[in-house]
């Protein structure tokens, strides 16, 4: 008998989840069985639930978790039974983009991550009474007791940190502080603007702070956010409702700041994140956009001022390198990344989209039963 589980499923666009029994079918000696201990909720589990990302369903989606590896297959050898991890996005591991170090860049990341199959269309899980589910989301599909990943996505954590906690480094945390530390490259005493105050860009304010970066600017529209932006390491904060965005940063910064970072993926901010720069300045756009969306540039402000924008996908992280250096940071006390998260248990998962949605939690994490 194969071993059963609970997972939320989305079946029909726009949701809701329902919490159904799944089982696990005939696992690969590159992957391993990892029984999840909690899982982080991002903004793209929302788009591919509302096939904003045209995944298929019915999918259990998921792709922050945490958790014990309970088996390993027979060519598994980083990780043993027992073991904590985090996992995180899948790449091929045989393109040019993850031959020179950029996992994140990987040419066949959709397959890997959006396709719900294996690339030879098997399945990793199924219905209680057999029928087809679609999964391997993220190369884990984590809103359930169980999942099957692969070697390559799963990070191994030191085990005196918090587990249930850890999920979210796996992708939306990974993405703010992986784009300040490896596609920006802030640097010691340079400016940084985070526009946006969600999960993904106050974890850029923690990064840049981390870095020590000395003027650490964060806008947004919701108070809270942006008190909470100054808790975790912000040096100035702008509400973009009540003053100008662009002049202030201009004020603060002398001229423009050496850094940007839109999490918001609305193209107004990302033209303003452009135009927030001072010469010789870089901007990055992490924010997922719906398919189709335009930016306009001012371009001969980009070109006579040799700025830069460029795109990022997970913070263009290598993994097994970046989240045990967050899970240290954050023992240390210098990565607060906790104060972003609030805990559902899986029978509430819909009440954490809705709160995730509404503004209300910003980074809501989801405990499986035991």
């Amino acid at each position: 008998m194969s071993q059963s589980f609970q997972a939320a499923v989305i079946r029909q666009q726009g949701g809701p989840f329902a919490i159904e029994i799944a089982r696990v079918k005939e696992m690969r000696p590159d992957e391993l069985r990892v029984r999840i201990v909690a899982t982080g909720m991002c903004h793209t589990d929302m788009i591919a639930r509302d096939q904003v990302f045209p995944v298929p369903h019915p999918i259990v989606l998921g792709h922050e978790g945490s958790g014990v590896v309970e088996a390993v297959g027979d060519k598994v050898t980083s990780v043993v039974p027992g073991d904590h991890v985090v996992l995180t996005f899948l790449n091929c591991d045989h393109c040019s983009a993850c031959h020179e170090g950029h996992p994140a860049f990987c040419e066949n990341f959709n397959l890997h991550n959006f396709s719900g199959q294996r690339v030879d269309g098997s399945h990793a899980i199924e219905g209680d009474a057999g029928e087809a589910l679609h999964d391997r989301f993220f190369g884990q599909s984590s809103f359930a007791q169980t999942t099957i990943a692969h070697e390559r996505n799963v990070i191994k954590v030191r085990k005196d940190a918090p587990l249930d906690l850890l999920g979210p480094l796996g992708c939306g945390i990974q993405t703010g502080a992986g784009t300040v530390f490896n596609a920006l490259k802030v640097a010691p005493g340079s400016s940084f603007v985070a526009f946006g105050g969600g999960a993904v860009g106050l974890s850029g304010v923690m990064a840049a702070a981390a870095i020590g970066a000395t003027t650490i600017i964060a806008v947004d529209i919701v108070p809270s956010r942006l008190k909470l932006a100054k808790d975790i390491g912000a040096t100035h904060v702008i509400n973009s409702k009540e003053e100008d965005a662009l002049a202030r940063i201009h004020e603060i910064t002398d001229g423009g700041a050496h850094f940007a970072m839109d999490s918001t993926g609305i193209p107004a901010l990302i033209a303003q994140a452009v135009l927030a720069l001072r010469p010789r300045g870089t901007a990055a756009v992490v924010g997922a956009s719906k398919p189709g969306s335009k930016v306009e540039i001012d371009l001969i402000d980009l070109m006579q001022n040799c700025k830069r924008l460029i795109g990022v996908v997970e913070g263009d992280s290598v993994p097994h390198v970046l989240i045990p250096a967050l899970v240290d940071l954050h023992m240390a006390g210098r990565f607060p990344f906790d104060k972003l998260v609030r805990f559902y248990p899986l029978d509430r998962i819909n009440d954490a989209a809705e709160d995730s949605e509404k503004g209300v939690t910003l980074k809501p994490i989801i405990r499986m039963p035991e």
